[in-house]
């Protein structure tokens, strides 16, 4: 019987053959932790140990609320910088033209690599499976834990299949086919497992693309999500990469699966997830005139050139008809975006740019939601309050669909402003 992703990589990294529903006890590569390092400081000190484990395999990245928005905000920042004075931390991300958004820095910068386990104190690290690698998020004590320990268990998740053919038709992009497959299975559908992305339509996808499906695995409750390492993944680490110890690794042929699924690129459509769930699916045409009072284009989900050049080829010589707030997921995507004239296109559209991190995705800052407005987003959830208030609205989209929308005042079908 063969293996699974999950228990090749798992079982490797214990040390033995391992299969679903086993617990293993393993060494994470690197931990990332961003703003939230601070509060798990706190905790580490509480531990009794003095130095973190490894510090050259931990990851700092501020990003949250960045520049800080408030005092709060900027005492946080300020005890992160003294730990990794104090603890010889050598890959912090500060406050400054080299970071980002921190899910696009692990992968920009080499550190999501095949077959290594990974982890994060933020629930879309699942998005480093775009790279091959078993990527996942863990809460604040599990962190503290493991800089002391070096250590964490996982019970090895059963494993989901979803395979995918066919060609995404115009205006259709890889946020639309991850918000169907939440409408169709709900927030729970996937519950600790591990999503396995096959078929020929994964292959032709960019990594951006499967970047977008892997971020948004949590949102199905999936311990993990991974695409295929391929030599599209090869090409781009081997430059880059922050270590040697990665290892293309892919689950057999004759593995066992505990759900399979199977889309067609042709039969998905532009769609939105309605206020206040992710799964709350809606095909285009439910939704299409529903006013909406902002767009935002951003987030770890959305805001890689590709999405950048998706929004301005709509938005190119028109003007916005709501405030538009597009925010690149790195300065790296910044500087790109400029380079292609991509900024000038939504700075002529009216809309307003400010700088990589994670804004409003929150509702930190830089676009909060004021009561009873609707805002109209890439990003990746639209709980209540999530934006910072909790009597708006918040509908989640592609990046073609948000610029349509945001043409218009109104959610819009892109594929007829293309």
């Amino acid at each position: 019987m063969g293996k699974t992703f999950a228990e090749k990589v798992l079982g490797k990294a214990a040390g033995e053959s391992v299969s679903a529903g086993q617990v293993v006890i393993v060494e994470p590569h690197f931990c990332m932790s961003h703003d939230n390092a601070a509060p798990i400081w706190g905790t580490f000190k509480k531990i009794g140990v003095d130095k973190v484990w490894k510090p050259d395999h931990l990851v700092f990245i501020l990003d949250h609320a960045i520049p800080a928005p408030t005092d709060k905000h900027a005492e946080n920042h300020k005890q992160i910088r003294e730990v990794v004075k104090e603890q010889g931390i050598r890959y912090f991300y500060d406050v400054t033209s080299k970071g980002g958004v921190c899910h696009q820095i692990m992968c920009e910068e080499g550190f999501a690599l095949p077959g290594l386990v990974m982890v994060g104190s933020d629930s879309h690290t699942c998005t480093y499976g775009a790279f091959g690698a078993f990527s996942t998020g863990i809460g604040r004590s599990e962190m503290a834990a493991t800089w002391a320990t070096g250590q964490i268990w996982f019970r090895v998740p059963e494993s989901m299949k979803i395979t995918v053919k066919g060609k995404f038709n115009k205006g259709v992009s890889a946020k639309d086919l991850i918000l169907k497959i939440a409408g169709d299975i709900k927030a729970d559908g996937a519950d600790y497992m591990s999503i396995e992305f096959h078929g020929p339509a994964i292959e032709e996808m960019s990594l951006a693309e499967r970047m977008t499906l892997c971020n948004m695995g949590i949102e199905i409750g999936a311990k993990n999500a991974v695409c295929p390492p391929d030599q599209k993944v090869l090409d781009f680490i081997k430059p880059i990469a922050k270590t040697d110890e990665w290892e293309a690794m892919w689950a057999d042929e004759d593995a066992v699966y505990a759900q399979e699924l199977n889309y067609d690129l042709g039969d998905i459509e532009p769609c939105v997830a309605k206020p206040h769930t992710v799964d709350n699916y809606a095909p285009i045409g439910e939704v299409k005139g529903t006013p909406v009072h902002q767009a935002f284009l951003g987030s770890c989900t959305n805001a890689r050139i590709e999405d950048l050049r998706l929004a301005a080829d709509i938005l190119k010589d028109k003007e916005v008809a709501v405030r538009t707030i597009v925010i690149p997921a790195s300065w790296s995507v910044f500087r790109q975006a400029m380079k292609e004239g991509l900024i000038d296109v939504f700075l002529d559209a009216g809309c307003v740019i400010t700088n990589p991190g994670c804004g409003p995705c929150m509702g930190n800052h830089e676009g909060i939601l004021a009561p009873g407005e609707t805002c109209i987003s890439t990003a990746n959830r639209n709980f209540k309050g999530r934006m910072g208030n909790k009597e708006s609205n918040i509908y989640l989209a592609s990046p073609m669909t948000v610029a349509a929308s945001a043409l218009k005042g109104e959610i819009s079908d892109p594929r007829e402003v293309l």
